[in-house]
């Protein structure tokens, strides 16, 4: 359709390929196939000049706006690749989205005007694709997907207990002592009872029988620093009973290795502004880095 226009506009297959930086040859096939496609001679052809026919004279018209809207369709494409605007969808875990990541979604907002954003908060794994998701926040060891990831913080594991409980029962000095204290189980109810550790160089499970089975990180924190026992939670759901002091951490020498957090969005190709000055402000402004 541009060969159709620039010959048009040219009157001759020899000035349009210069400008269009081909061989008249190939101009003139292309042109070709636009006419065998709409079944039209567009153009007539004879050894002194290149004139339109009258359904040429009505294509061109018509050509020259899809033309047109195709440019400001790739200005705006541009444009977004550069500049961040449009709407934005992220998904986060529940928890760690209210805490961490609603402040960088804020911060986005006021620094960047011409974006919205769809925040989502969910422990349900879902499918960036089909949900219609930019980029998601994922704590824990990635599956083998299409997925892109940007690592951008780590996340232990800890257990801990209310001062009070340690008063009363002991502070536990290995994983083994785990079966003589009163503990709280978090996460997925169907996920196992164990839980892991390092221990001379090796993983070992440990096997508990909880008193209390939640899928609630924040239940399992109060019945803690209730006296409730020992639980096990990511570092960032027990941080603020840590720092008031209702809680300690115990074990901390046998902590597995942490989680990895990663920033993961469907193709790095093309990757549009709004989602690479996100993680951009999210690595700037936020220490996902957990002790």
């Amino acid at each position: 359709m541009q060969a159709f226009v620039v010959v048009a506009d040219l009157q001759g297959f020899a000035p349009a390929a210069r400008k269009l930086g081909s061989s008249p040859s190939a101009v003139t096939r292309m042109v070709a196939a636009l006419e065998e496609h709409l079944g039209a001679r567009l153009l007539q052809r004879t050894t002194r000049q290149v004139t339109l026919t009258d359904a040429g004279s009505r294509y061109l018209e018509r050509a020259r706006r899809i033309l047109a809207d195709v440019e400001e369709a790739e200005d705006a494409v541009e444009g977004e690749r550069t500049r961040p605007e449009g709407r934005v969808v992220i998904s986060a875990p529940m928890g760690f989205g209210r805490l961490h990541v609603s402040p960088v979604v804020s911060a986005f907002l006021k620094r960047y005007p011409d974006v919205a954003v769809d925040l989502r908060l969910s422990d349900r794994m879902i499918n960036l694709v089909e949900d219609g998701v930019d980029l998601a926040v994922r704590i824990g060891h990635l599956p083998d997907s299409t997925l892109v990831a940007r690592h951008v913080g780590e996340m232990p594991r800890i257990v801990v207990a209310s001062p009070g409980y340690l008063r009363a029962r002991g502070e536990p000095a290995r994983p083994s002592d785990i079966s003589g204290h009163d503990t709280i189980q978090f996460g997925a109810m169907t996920a196992a009872l164990d839980w892991r550790f390092i221990e001379d160089g090796q993983e070992i499970r440990v096997s508990s029988s909880p008193r209390f089975t939640t899928n609630s990180s924040d239940a399992a924190v109060h019945y803690a620093e209730q006296d409730g026992g020992l639980t096990r939670v990511m570092a960032y759901q027990a941080a603020e009973s840590l720092k008031a002091g209702r809680l300690r951490v115990v074990l901390a020498d046998f902590a597995p290795p942490a989680m990895p957090i990663h920033i993961v969005y469907p193709t790095s190709r093309l990757l549009s502004a709004k989602v690479r000055t996100f993680i951009d402000l999210a690595t700037e402004i936020s220490d996902w880095h957990f002790r």
